[in-house]
């Protein structure tokens, strides 16, 4: 009987020390799951995660619910997720834009954007574009950068700070056209708008929200910042073939929690990443999109070494132009 008492209480030790355990094997046990999206809904962000929100319910037995919270460009919801409980109820679609571009470009985060996180894995990455009304005088990257040599030409992006006014900072040095003339917008919407009212005369942003306009023959997409061509656009050759390979990058989406999440609650989650991206549902929408998984999809520390990668890479490039938000 004391032998019998003596193991008892060495399971109850056990079981107390060994809280992650515990809590991972009744996940998910309570309530929906929310996954946050740190842009306003109708972006890439939003899009993505409303995606992928059925498929994860389905998988997990349990609703998932997309939440946004937007504001100062993503740190907000990002900074939400950083300081919810690691009870696997909180998810974040984790976003280059902020991990690594916020990283590169603001003084000061209230978060690490590798240390306050339990990344589990890449989702899919998009391409950045350089475009131009169908009726624009720039039919190549050529003209575009010959025009710039002469006189002012203007590029909108999603901000101060954001992947595009990188982009745009460095095709301005690479190529040597100082007259390449940065407007920042609250947003690609907005910044859209100007470009085709003729307020300016390019845009960068990513080619997700532009592949509708791409399409129909609206705009004119003079480079993309892919390794290779697209498949979905054959015709538009990468920035690279035209001499400018430091102008090679993509904004990934991801799935991250907050720091500590218990180990197999993180391993069941990381372990569903790469069957979900095989979905031909899912795959069907992302080719529509032209926002697509690497194969196969870099998980736990394979993901988190390519977000340090890209943290030094454009934290040099801010440097080098002095690019800081404030």
């Amino acid at each position: 009987m004391l032998q019998r008492r003596h193991l008892l209480l060495a399971g109850a030790a056990t079981a107390l020390a060994t809280p992650s355990l515990a809590q991972g094997s009744a996940w998910p046990a309570r309530g929906s799951i929310r996954l946050v999206a740190q842009f306003p809904p109708g972006g890439l962000v939003d899009t993505i995660s409303r995606l992928m929100a059925p498929f994860m319910s389905q998988a997990l037995g349990q609703t998932v619910v997309v939440e946004n919270r937007a504001g100062f460009g993503g740190v907000i919801g990002t900074d939400f997720v950083a300081k919810q409980p690691a009870d696997g109820y909180t998810f974040l679609m984790s976003h280059a834009s902020v991990q690594v571009f916020s990283t590169a470009t603001m003084p000061t985060l209230p978060f690490d954007p590798v240390a306050d996180f339990t990344h589990l894995g890449m989702l899919v990455e998009a391409a950045n574009v350089l475009m131009v009304r169908a009726d624009s005088p720039f039919r190549t990257l050529d003209d575009y950068i010959a025009a710039a040599k002469t006189r002012p030409v203007r590029y909108g992006s999603s901000g101060i700070g954001s992947a595009p006014h990188l982009l745009g900072a460095m095709m301005s040095s690479e190529a040597n056209v100082p007259n390449l003339e940065h407007i920042p917008y609250r947003g690609s919407a907005p910044a859209m708008q100007d470009l085709m009212a003729n307020t300016i005369e390019s845009m960068f942003d990513p080619i997700t929200t532009n592949v509708g306009p791409m399409r129909d023959g609206s705009l004119r997409c003079l480079g993309v910042s892919s390794p290779q061509r697209l498949a979905a656009f054959p015709n538009v050759p990468t920035f690279a073939e035209q001499g400018f390979p430091k102008l090679t990058s993509a904004q990934w989406l991801g799935l991250s929690a907050p720091k500590n999440l218990p180990a197999p609650i993180a391993a069941r989650m990381t372990a569903l990443i790469p069957p979900l991206l095989q979905r031909p549902e899912l795959k069907a929408r992302f080719e529509e999109l032209v926002t697509l998984p690497r194969n196969p999809p870099p998980l736990g520390e394979d993901f988190i070494r390519i977000m340090r990668e890209d943290i030094a890479a454009w934290t040099a490039v801010a440097r080098q132009f002095n690019i800081v938000v404030s």
